[in-house]
């Protein structure tokens, strides 16, 4: 089953006092893979802007521009349509010898490390990456006991949690967001030698929506595992990762792929900003 989906991601900074000029960096933009495919695509800037674009190191596409004179607010609108659920991926066969054989750890060590973020070296993450390891015959098993793992101890909880917060922090306090849920199940596939990507899209908020139905969503995060293939799991919501989901970018962490990003002149005081996401099945 496919699903046609049209995406619109409004990004506005109010300023308190204008801007005297920025630079900014937007990841918004989906690409077609086996899974989707991108029918349009549109990005607004204003006030109005010159828009350059190029692929970083993950894969990513990156649209960046900057504004020269006074300005007191920002908007960026991103437009997109697209089918997802061409194919759903399932996991691969590797086992944990492959994981642990010089040419993959050499192929993924970027993705076997931590980060800021993903830190690794907390007792309580090993002792769980542990666990799950020991009874996990083999890597694919163990990556969907880790999402399920992450999902089943851990409550859903809005503004508990900020961009900084790492892994173990997530841990210690069992509550967080789909960016902390990815984090959490990041240090935990890395300790077990799975190389793994945080993945950031958006996921239809309704199981079965109606066609021309809009409802209101936000931006989504899940992870990619290594278990002989790239294989996503979903450990927020746990439903797999197939036509209700729409990747945009991948990377080590939430810092590689971050929507939007810029510097501004300006004062910083008294500064706003509103992020909405509207989703509207089409097909």
């Amino acid at each position: 089953m496919t699903i046609r989906m049209a995406l619109t991601h409004t990004t506005s900074y109010r300023y308190g006092t204008p801007a005297t000029a920025s630079y900014n960096e937007a990841r918004l933009e989906p690409r077609s893979d086996r899974r989707q495919t991108v029918l349009s695509w549109d990005l607004d800037v204003s006030p109005a802007a010159r828009i350059g674009h190029h692929v970083d190191y993950w894969g990513t596409m990156v649209h960046h521009f900057d504004i020269q004179g006074p300005h007191s607010e920002l908007t960026v609108v991103a437009r997109a349509v697209v089918e997802a659920g061409m194919v759903e991926v399932g996991p691969g066969d590797a086992t944990w010898d492959d994981l642990a054989s010089p040419e993959v750890e050499d192929r993924f060590h970027e993705l076997l490390v931590p980060t800021g973020v993903v830190d690794m070296d907390h007792e309580d993450i090993a002792a769980a990456a542990a666990e799950i390891r020991a009874r996990s015959a083999t890597p694919a098993e163990a990556a969907e006991a880790v999402a399920g793992w992450v999902h089943d101890t851990h409550v859903f909880e809005q503004g508990f949690t900020g961009i900084t917060t790492t892994a173990s922090e997530v841990l210690t306090a069992r509550r967080g967001v789909c960016q902390d849920f990815a984090h959490l199940s990041l240090a935990l596939l890395r300790s077990m030698g799975i190389p793994s990507w945080y993945v950031s899209g958006y996921l239809h908020p309704t199981v079965d929506p109606e066609i021309e139905e809009t409802v209101v969503g936000e931006s989504h995060a899940w992870v990619a595992a290594w278990t002989g293939r790239v294989w996503p799991l979903d450990p927020t919501s746990l439903v797999p990762v197939h036509e209700r989901h729409v990747r945009v970018a991948a990377g080590r962490d939430y810092h590689d792929v971050a929507p939007f990003r810029g510097l501004y002149a300006g004062s910083g005081e008294g500064d706003t900003l509103d992020v909405s996401v509207e989703v509207t099945r089409k097909a």
